[in-house]
């Protein structure tokens, strides 16, 4: 039976290892230092899909935004995969978030290494209920469009109130101004792609 639970800190250890860090480019993944560190404080929730004692999923969120959960990562493990378990993460995801307000970042094709797979990538949320916020953002030089699922009315603003927020609460004020860009507009320009900060682990 397919069951959305927190890991332990042993747990999210071996799945970030196992599962994100193949799955995403550095400029993309955050430290597993600062997950736990969130997850301690409370700003932090690393979901993991379990079956049975196999954890064959995640799909992450910060917290930072009273009623609102930013949808950090959705990853299927490897030998899951095309098996429709990214749905059921979202599914799964937005009932284990109900009353919250689930946004998330998905890379804008024009900008992407692959548009095809960034085509693919934002029709899949579709797909699996996600409407587009009327705003964009770009996040340590990568560009992405604005996706949210919501059982009530939300505006543009309040999400992108909520999602400036995140990111200012959880990075010092120099980086935050400098590498994050919300809302986001090509006529601004693309700042080069950088890692992550302090991402070492």
């Amino acid at each position: 039976m397919l069951e959305m639970k927190l890991p332990t800190e042993a747990q999210l250890s071996e799945v970030y290892k196992r599962d994100l860090r193949p799955s995403f480019p550095p400029a993309e993944l955050k430290p597993l230092r600062e997950m736990k560190a969130e997850m301690k404080r409370g700003e932090y929730r690393p979901w993991c899909l379990f079956d049975g004692e196999e954890i064959v999923g995640e799909a992450f969120v910060w917290t930072h935004a009273t009623g609102f959960a930013l949808f950090d990562y959705l990853c299927v493990t490897e030998s899951r995969r095309n098996s429709g378990l990214g749905s059921t993460l979202i599914r799964k995801l937005v009932e284990s978030e109900r009353g919250n307000v689930v946004f998330g970042e998905s890379e804008i094709p024009d900008y992407a290494p692959d548009p095809a797979m960034a085509e693919r990538r934002l029709a899949f949320y579709r797909r699996n209920g996600a409407r587009q916020a009327g705003y964009d953002s770009c996040v340590f030089g990568v560009p992405y469009r604005t996706l949210y699922w919501a059982e009530r009315t939300v505006s543009d603003d309040e999400i992108a109130a909520a999602h400036a927020a995140c990111y200012r609460s959880s990075m010092p004020a120099l980086i935050d101004r400098k590498y994050i860009q919300i809302p986001w507009e090509p006529s601004m320009g693309v700042p080069k792609k950088i890692p992550w900060i302090g991402q070492d682990t």
